[in-house]
Order: structure tokens, then sequence, then C-alpha cells
């Protein structure tokens, strides 16, 4: 188990863009391209939005809801932008997810696009389902019969651009998803509900407070 800064940190600031957005009155992908100079990240961001099919100001209907989220890697590696579509009844899935993605020299672009589809699919397990439970004399949760995770069936479609630059230096792709895709969803499910919800993951009991608080 490794506790990656860059999840946390992308994750709450992502977040707090779209509220910034919100209070803006401005939509979160337009927000974010305003405020933007890096044209590589802009670049992501538009392909995203591309692929999505994205409108402006779009409004979620009470189940449905679709969220943005971007970040370049701790500022010097992969640049990524995701939307996240969810749709929230019992509890949150995820139904599908387009990708941008910008590794300068894609030397294997494949390889790249594996890397990312499945660094979505785990951070989207961390933000739906994984938790370790303890008490006061250390952790219960013992086994992976206890620990919910991410099943086939629950996995999002997801749809991958890679941006190739053969001509800038490469870098890795591995660790680049984690933070956008918590951050996407969780703006998807504001999107959908209008609450926002800032403890992982994000359970029945968790939306339900949300919506009673």
């Amino acid at each position: 188990m490794r506790a990656l800064g860059a999840h946390a940190n992308a994750f709450a600031i992502e977040c707090f863009i779209d509220e910034l957005a919100e209070a803006a009155g401005a939509d979160p992908v337009e927000f974010r391209l305003r405020h933007l100079k890096d044209v590589r990240a802009k670049a992501v961001i538009e392909k995203a939005a591309q692929m999505a099919k994205w409108q402006p100001n779009e409004k979620g209907d009470g189940e449905r809801g679709r969220g943005i989220a971007f970040a370049r890697y701790k500022n010097l590696a992969a640049y990524f932008a995701v939307i996240a579509e969810v749709q929230v009844a019992e509890e949150v899935r995820v139904t599908r997810m387009w990708a941008a993605v910008d590794v300068g020299q894609a030397i294997n672009p494949d390889g790249v696009i594996n890397q990312i589809e499945g660094g979505i699919i785990q951070s989207a397990s961390w933000t739906l389902k994984e938790r370790v439970d303890f008490d006061r004399q250390g952790v219960t949760t013992r086994n992976w019969t206890d620990y919910p995770i991410l099943t086939f069936v629950e996995a999002p479609e997801i749809e991958v651009a890679l941006i190739n630059r053969p001509e800038a230096p490469p870098v890795g792709a591995g660790e680049g998803t984690q933070g956008p895709v918590s951050a996407a969803i969780t703006n998807a499910i504001h999107n959908a509900l209008g609450v926002r919800l800032r403890d992982m993951p994000f359970t029945r009991d968790r939306i339900v407070a949300a919506l009673s608080a």
C-alpha cells in the first residue's frame, strides 16, 4: 500500500478549482483553460472535452453527472486531463471516462495507454471502494474479503487519447492519473447531486450524510 502525496494534493486542488469555477459562474472546462498558459496543459483538457462532447455549463439530472479534472504530475512529468461520467443510485458508479495524456515522446504508445487505463481503474477503486478499517487495538481489515475493491463489472468504459510529442523528452505515465481521476469523479457527483464530497471512499453512507447536511 502506498500513500501517494500527488493523489491527495491533485484531488484537493482540482475539486477546489471546480468550486472556484462555480463561484465565478463559469464552466469548469473554460475556467481552467482561461487560467492556464501552458499550451500542453490546455491541449489535454481540450482533447478530453472534445472526446466527451462536453457542453458548456452542462447540468446533472439528480442521478447522472459529469466532471473534469487536470494535473501535471508533480509539475514536471505527464500532463493528464480526464472527464468522468457517474450514475448515482444506491451507490456511485463511474460509467465512462475520457482521458487525454501527454508524456512527451511516447516510446511505447500502447504501453502508455495501458498505464493510463490501469491508473484510471485503480484510482476509481480507491475513490469508491477501498479502505482499511481499524480500532484502538489496530487494523481490523485482515484479508481481501474484508477489503472492498472495484470489480470487473464495475469498471468504467474508458477512452484514452495520447498526444505524442516526439520533440519533447519522455516522462513517466504510471502515477499521473490518480489525483485527477478522484477529483473528476467528485466533481461529477457534485454535478449530479449538488453536494460536495471530501472524504474517500464515497460510500452510500457518506453520500446520504452529505445530502442530509
